[in-house]
């Protein structure tokens, strides 16, 4: 999202830009999601209505509209920048991280992002509106499967809703593809959680194990095999399931014959996942390396779960080029023609 400058700002891009700034410097979900619920609301509220509020001094009784938010549609009505937003430029939309930059600049793409259907915090448009506006070409939408319903997994009936709107939005925008995927949890056994009918039906499909991640090495191992063996699957998501830090705490990253379920992606052309979150950096420097050597492809990916997180992408970048990942074995590199030809075939 392109910061701001000292000019004049419509209440509804600042609004925006706070919340996308709060995200990607993963800030509280209650205070980001009081920018984005105000700035739905100043988006529905005419401009008259909008500037009556203020000169009356009632701007707290539009729904969503508090305190913090109330200032800066106040000073964006005024045509001063909102004193919030450039606290906040200056505090947080520096670089995410050293290096990379070389990588960054040549990603087309995100073929992992989550929005309000599963367990993302935003609808698709802002999610689509974001990309654009950080230069990508191309966002893979991949809401959870159905058994994983702590995140609201969607059903078949529920992905077909989805897939309308995502054609829908794709036909009308220009200069960018919304492409159709998800993330298919894979399942005990190496099946994957979703219909052959409704995988065929999508563009991009990341496998990801979700549940059970303590099983045994060998268990875990062949659960991995089987899914990279479908035929369905292109890319092999965080595939330690570990967490390094934030909210949700630390959790060990699974055990499994990494050598071999890297051979097997090498051999079915999945391509294996730098997953750019900060809390999981999955998988770790020694099984990238190990993934180079068998030949692996890969995807660096944000694994959004709400705008600003978008950007996260640096992270993956960063690591990719410290270890020398080849450009060219990079999917989110590649156009978005090459992309689709290699996920379908």
């Amino acid at each position: 999202m392109a910061a701001s400058d000292d000019a004049a700002i419509e209440p509804v891009d600042a609004l925006r830009r706070i919340a996308f700034l709060l995200e990607r410097s993963r800030a509280g979900t209650y205070r980001v999601q009081a920018f984005r619920k105000a700035a739905d609301t100043v988006l529905a509220t005419s401009r008259a209505d909008l500037d009556r509020h203020a000169a009356e001094g009632s701007l707290q009784s539009l729904p969503g509209i508090g305190k913090a938010t109330e200032a800066v549609v106040r000073e964006a009505l005024a045509g001063e920048q909102p004193a919030y937003l450039t606290s906040l430029e200056e505090k947080t939309s520096g670089p995410l991280v050293e290096g990379g930059e070389e990588y960054a600049a040549q990603l087309r793409g995100d073929c992992h992002c989550h929005s309000d259907w599963s367990d993302g915090g935003s609808p698709i448009p802002e999610m689509v509106a974001t990309a654009m506006e950080l230069g990508r070409e191309y966002l893979v939408l991949t809401d959870h499967s159905p058994r994983l319903r702590v995140a609201n997994g969607l059903s078949a009936e529920r992905l077909t809703q989805q897939l309308k709107i995502v054609d829908t939005i794709d036909r009308h925008v220009e200069d960018f593809r919304l492409l159709r995927g998800i993330e298919v949890d894979i399942l005990d056994d190496g099946s994957l959680d979703q219909s052959e009918d409704m995988l065929g039906r999508l563009q991009v499909r990341v496998a990801s194990v979700h549940s059970k991640l303590a099983m045994s090495k060998d268990a875990m191992t062949r659960r991995m095999i089987g899914a990279v063996r479908n035929p369905r699957t292109n890319i092999l998501g965080h595939c330690t399931g570990r967490l390094v830090e934030g909210d949700r705490g630390k959790r060990k990253q699974s055990t499994f014959d990494a050598k071999a379920v890297f051979e097997a992606c090498a051999e079915h052309d999945v391509a294996v996942e730098i997953n750019s979150r900060p809390e999981r950096r999955d998988p770790p420097d020694e099984l990238i390396a190990l993934a180079m050597e068998a030949g692996c492809l890969f995807s660096i990916d944000s694994d959004a779960h709400a705008p600003g997180q978008l950007d996260f992408l640096v992270y993956g970048a960063e690591r990719a080029q410290r270890l020398g990942v080849p450009l060219e074995r990079i999917v989110t590199t590649w156009e978005v023609d090459r992309l689709l030809d290699w996920a379908s075939g």
